[in-house]
């Protein structure tokens, strides 16, 4: 590849450094996010590209197709908020109560960086490249309804690879990403146990469902490490219980939620299986009786070999050996990028993005109202996304 992306995306860091603040200003929440696309639409104009939005969510998709006959490549970006304040001193902060906690406003600014980088090589360029303006990340999903409606025929012939970024707290440019599972599944378990209220003078009289509900959730970790490889770990955080609401009163029922994230197919499978064995044979032991509900939010994030290979090596020849990172190990967070990974192979990654003068190993996390993201990052973003796209359709490739 002879183009210079990274040097070229240097000349648009401005703009899409403004691009991102104005989009860090001004966040929206879920599927529906009209002014955020109407920024993308803009930012594209006048490039050589074919646009389409989306039908039942506000989606940006445009396909810029090359001179030259080649695979189609598809590059994302997520562009939805959180329903978080942001507590942060910056003149670009948010203040309607949502905030960019997860640096979406980033990956935006950075796929139009891409789009435009690549639209002025456009004569170069072999095959075609989709872009990706995807909502609902964090919730209630976006990637599934933009696959539904077509993303990755977008070009008229379906995806080869496909790529995706996401910035995270840490030193700053470091590129990570590793082969096979990059990031874990969310799903969600939901437990009610079922007795029958009484006073709380006398428990004799009445089947108390909270001992039960106790009795779970300490159970529900020992199972985490018994039942499940630690080559194959399993979280499981529980994050809500409720019963009764007046102290006297011993409740009819207690209930507990809990995040769970998975790295494979077979734990996610076997989860609420033994879960419920769990939960049933708890109830029958105090005399009560349990309701289960288990769901996938979003299934694990699984790299193609050949593809994080070629990712890896890619960024390794353009930035630097220094720079560019194998890891250990998958995130335990989850994205659903795994949605259109499951359906073309491609690769997701991580660049790090803490500002200079904050500790990354004591810098805020991602969703935290106080994370914050430097926008210097965007040129190299934008350039990693543009580079792997036209590198990855060139005949040596």
């Amino acid at each position: 590849m002879t183009v210079d992306f990274a040097r070229e995306a240097q000349d648009i860091a401005e703009e899409l450094i403004a691009l991102r603040r104005e989009l860090h200003q001004n966040p929206e929440l879920g599927n529906e996010l009209p002014k955020t696309q109407a920024q993308v639409l803009a930012a594209l104009q006048n490039l050589p590209l074919e646009i389409t939005t989306g039908e039942s969510l506000t989606s940006v998709v445009a396909v810029l197709r090359g001179a030259l006959p080649g695979p189609t490549v598809l590059l994302r970006g997520d562009m939805d908020a959180l329903p978080v304040a942001e507590e942060n001193d910056l003149e670009y902060a948010s203040n309607n109560g949502y905030m960019h906690a997860c640096g979406h406003d980033l990956h935006t600014a950075g796929l139009v960086g891409a789009a435009k980088l690549l639209s002025a090589h456009q004569d170069e360029l072999r095959g075609n490249v989709v872009f990706m303006f995807q909502p609902g990340e964090e919730g209630p999903g976006g990637a599934e309804p933009m696959i539904n409606e077509g993303v990755l025929d977008a070009a008229g012939t379906r995806v080869d690879a496909a790529f995706g970024v996401h910035v995270m707290p840490g030193e700053q440019g470091i590129f990570t990403t590793r082969p096979g599972t990059m990031m874990a599944g969310a799903n969600v378990l939901r437990v009610v146990f079922h007795g029958a209220g009484g006073h709380g003078s006398q428990p004799e009289n009445a089947l108390d469902p909270v001992p039960a509900l106790v009795e779970f959730c300490q159970a529900l970790q020992v199972m985490v490490t018994r039942r499940f490889s630690v080559f194959d770990p399993v979280v499981a955080s529980i994050t809500n219980l409720s019963a009764g609401e007046a102290i006297n009163v011993i409740p009819p029922s207690a209930s507990m939620g809990a995040s769970v994230r998975t790295l494979s197919p077979e734990t996610t499978r076997d989860f609420p299986i033994y879960a419920t064995e769990l939960a049933e044979s708890i109830a029958k032991a105090h005399g009560c009786t349990a309701e289960i509900d288990w769901s996938n939010t979003y299934r694990p994030t699984v790299n193609d070999d050949a593809e994080a290979a070629y990712l890896l090596r890619t960024l390794t020849d353009v930035f630097g050996a220094d720079r560019v990172v194998e890891a250990d190990n998958p995130i335990m967070g989850s994205e659903d990028f795994s949605c259109v990974l499951e359906e073309v192979p491609g690769a997701f990654y991580m660049l790090h993005a803490t500002p200079k003068g904050i500790d990354p190993e004591t810098a805020a996390v991602n969703h935290s109202p106080h994370v914050q993201f430097d926008d210097a990052v965007l040129p190299d973003q934008a350039a990693s996304l543009a580079t792997l796209a036209f590198a990855h359709n060139t005949p040596e490739q």
